[in-house]
């Protein structure tokens, strides 16, 4: 199992893991973004001074095999060995792009994931999944290989905007879902307008530590892990609808918008009470707003969802939910079903 720490001096974690990783030469892999706002918090670390950087495109559109294989390219050029050590710092993209290819590069390097997202923090760096889009679909390339270590910082999240913090802000209310009500409710009464980060950091170790419990206990999603794709299935469509379009949204907002069609679904199907349900809906409308489609976006919407990896035979497995904490797994729901929870997010 991965380390996960929980860092205060990230210098001195970062310059101890490097050291005891023994690599003969180390990759500092960053995109425009954070190479601008987020290095400068790690150009103090001997082990980045002496780091080769490798720089990629910011944002979801450069999750590509392109991009891959300039990041294969730049290792090959800087004359990485097996013993080398790539370190990701960024946000999801460059954790699961960066951890692809360091588990296929001579195949497998270690690699290191600093999360600089919130979303980053507690879904992407966490639990070992690595991988790129391909053909308009979401991850729909890679494999599973745990980073030697990651290191939580919650620092980066001063250099964060608003819809970011929000976006990752969705994977932590999903995961109060899967865990206890006082989780839950502790989440709702969170005010993302005026963050308050001391609290903030509290909250994303628990996060961070369900979702760690969960994939140690499944750690290539043949159960339990599946409670992770709570608001994934019709959150994913969302995603790749709204990339089609090229009105890209963020990863939380579309899970955002998947928790709130598939707790309506678990309302209707599995027992989920209606008054959290509607508790839960009004918090996700009031911060992500809504998510334009119609109902000629339907079939199109329904198609992209039998894309999704978790499924059997081309039949659609849900995660919902019967209460908080009581995850259903494996749940097969109608054309019709899936329409009206499509109904209810449009009609409010």
């Amino acid at each position: 199992m991965q380390q996960i720490i929980f860092s205060k001096d990230i210098t001195t974690e970062l310059d101890r893991l490097c050291s005891e990783s023994g690599a003969d030469r180390i990759f500092l892999l960053t995109d425009q973004t954070t190479e601008e706002l987020c290095r400068p918090l790690v150009q103090s670390c001997k082990a980045v001074v002496g780091a080769q950087g490798i720089v990629i495109g910011a944002t979801d559109v450069y999750k590509t095999l392109d991009t891959l294989a300039s990041v294969w390219k730049a290792l090959s050029d800087g004359k990485a060995s097996r013993r080398s050590l790539l370190i990701n710092l960024g946000g999801g993209m460059v954790t699961d792009l960066g951890g692809f290819a360091a588990a296929t590069f001579k195949r497998g390097i270690d690699f290191i994931n600093i999360p600089t997202t919130l979303l980053s923090m507690v879904d992407a760096a966490v639990g070992g999944k690595t991988g790129i889009n391909f053909n308009g679909l979401k991850n729909e390339i890679g494999a599973f290989q745990e980073s030697r270590a990651v290191i939580i910082d919650t620092e980066f999240l001063r250099t964060l905007d608003e819809q970011n913090l929000r976006s990752g802000y969705a994977e932590m209310l999903k995961h109060a879902l899967l865990e206890n009500e006082a989780m839950w409710s502790d989440h709702l009464k969170f005010d993302l307008d005026a963050p308050d980060y001391a609290h903030l950091q509290q909250l994303v170790e628990q996060s961070i530590r369900c979702k760690e419990r969960i994939v140690t206990e499944d750690p290539h999603e043949h159960g339990i892990r599946k409670a992770l794709n709570l608001g994934h299935t019709v959150g994913h469509a969302f995603e790749s609808f709204a990339l089609e379009q090229e009105r890209p949204i963020l990863h939380g907002y579309a899970v955002a918008y998947g928790l709130l069609c598939e707790l309506f679904l678990s309302a209707a199907h599995t027992g989920f009470p209606t008054q959290q349900m509607r508790q839960t809906v009004q918090f996700i409308r009031q911060n992500y707003g809504m998510f334009a489609f119609t109902c000629d976006d339907y079939e199109h919407l329904y198609d992209l969802m039998l894309h999704d990896k978790k499924n059997v035979n081309g039949v659609i497995n849900f995660t919902l939910m019967g209460g908080i904490g009581d995850i259903k797994l494996n749940q097969h729901l109608t054309k019709e079903d899936v329409f009206e929870s499509f109904d209810f997010m449009r009609e409010g």
